[in-house]
């Protein structure tokens, strides 16, 4: 009589698939209930983390890796990392999407899979000072162009696109100073030359705004930011059509994923990321109307306020208009610097999107890496500062700022 085996066989099980939620369904509600698998984590209201490298091979190895139906290695697939995958590609309205280990890595994942060498980028000169960074001075080294626009040239993108053009770059609204671009007119543009548009929604959040609706191809986010929301992890977002995202390290290559615990935290901040932009929309607009009441602030960026025609756009591309805003002292960075330490609900902090209100100078900060002259050249002066206002009570945010610049009279 033969021993019984004690070898583990979990055989062919295929990777359970999300409930599909009706087209009616609201964003809070999605949100919330997007990720649902039936029968798949026993029966747990909140799915667990899967803490783990790698997995048992089934007993069909073979044919079931070549179906794509099993988990192998955590660097390709994860568990928890796939529902708030999930979230992002439903609320952005993408047929795929990606997560990756911080927003550094989404977009240097992107421009690495899709770009080669002798292709051009037209990007515009007023971006996160990250990406500033990858496509001034990292792309090039490996044959890259790579064309800087001003906001000026930007408000007409068909002049700027070619056929030579791969790819395009936008941020709506931008890093620091908030401006807003046609995302539409960058899309028609681009597809006349069959350029692809890429467009970073980490400042409106899809709360907001929808770039593939309005004819991007790729939307990319810092989902360390707003999406995650709470200042306690990093993470990044690609979404778009699969045809682009399996191009995009598929394979995980490149190997900038993001780990089962931050993905089960950015699973638990997505839930309520409706309900905190609504809040942070609040904040900035009664924020940004009491700063330009204030006699020490010489200018305040904020979507739609640099003039009549980019509040058109606002109105007609963003549901809300977020909580980030910058605005201007004189007295350059001295300056600035006295009146954050001079705040008590806003933290002088680096980033951006949580729940409570942050400020930094960008000349200090995300931009700091620019030499004076190009920083000018941007519009960023040494005096700017910028705020991301969290989910505290507007009234108190207000007051604060207002007794701070007070006191610097």
């Amino acid at each position: 009589m033969s021993e019984p085996s004690t070898a583990y066989d979990p055989g062919f099980k295929p990777r359970p698939r999300f409930t599909e939620l009706p087209q009616w369904v609201g964003p809070s509600t999605r949100l919330v209930h997007g990720a649902r698998r039936p029968d798949y984590n026993a029966g747990a209201v909140v799915p667990p983390i899967y803490q783990t490298a790698n997995y048992h091979f089934p007993a069909e190895f073979s044919e079931s890796a070549d179906r794509g139906g099993v988990y192998l290695y955590s660097r390709l697939a994860n568990p928890t990392v796939e529902g708030p995958t999930e979230l992002l590609r439903q609320l952005e309205g993408g047929d795929a999407a990606r997560l990756f280990a911080s927003g550094m890595g989404a977009f240097s994942a992107l421009l690495l899979s899709l770009l080669r060498s002798g292709d051009e980028v037209v990007a515009l000169d007023v971006l996160y000072g990250g990406t500033l960074e990858l496509l001034k001075d990292t792309f090039p080294r490996y044959g890259v162009s790579v064309r800087f626009v001003g906001e000026k040239e930007a408000r007409e993108p068909e002049t700027l696109l070619t056929e030579k053009t791969r790819l395009a770059w936008v941020e709506s609204p931008t890093n620091p100073l908030l401006t807003v671009h046609d995302i539409g007119r960058w899309a028609r543009a681009a597809d006349t030359v069959g350029t692809l548009l890429v467009v970073d929604n980490t400042f409106a959040t899809p709360i907001n705004q929808s770039p593939l609706a309005l004819g991007a191809d790729l939307v990319v986010h810092s989902a360390t930011k707003y999406l995650a929301g709470h200042s306690d992890l990093v993470a990044g977002a690609i979404v778009g059509p699969e045809n682009l995202l399996s191009r995009i390290d598929s394979k995980g290559d490149i190997g900038s994923t993001l780990d089962p615990f931050a993905a089960f935290l950015l699973a638990r901040s997505l839930k309520t990321l409706a309900l905190r932009v609504a809040r942070h929309n609040e904040n900035g607009r009664r924020v940004a109307e009491a700063l330009a009441a204030h006699p020490l602030v010489r200018r305040v960026y904020y979507p739609g306020r640099a003039s009549a025609d980019e509040e058109a756009i606002a109105a007609r591309q963003m549901r809300g208009r977020g909580g980030m805003l910058t605005f201007t002292l004189d007295g350059g960075a001295e300056r600035a610097e006295k009146l954050l330490h001079r705040l008590r609900f806003v933290h002088s902090a680096a980033s951006l999107g949580g729940v409570e209100s942050l400020a930094s100078v960008p000349s200090l900060t995300s931009h700091r890496h620019l030499s004076p002259a190009e920083r000018a050249k941007r519009g960023i002066e040494d005096g700017l500062v910028r705020l991301s206002l969290g989910i505290e009570d507007p009234e108190d945010l207000v007051r604060d700022l207002t007794e701070a610049l007070d006191a610097l009279r």
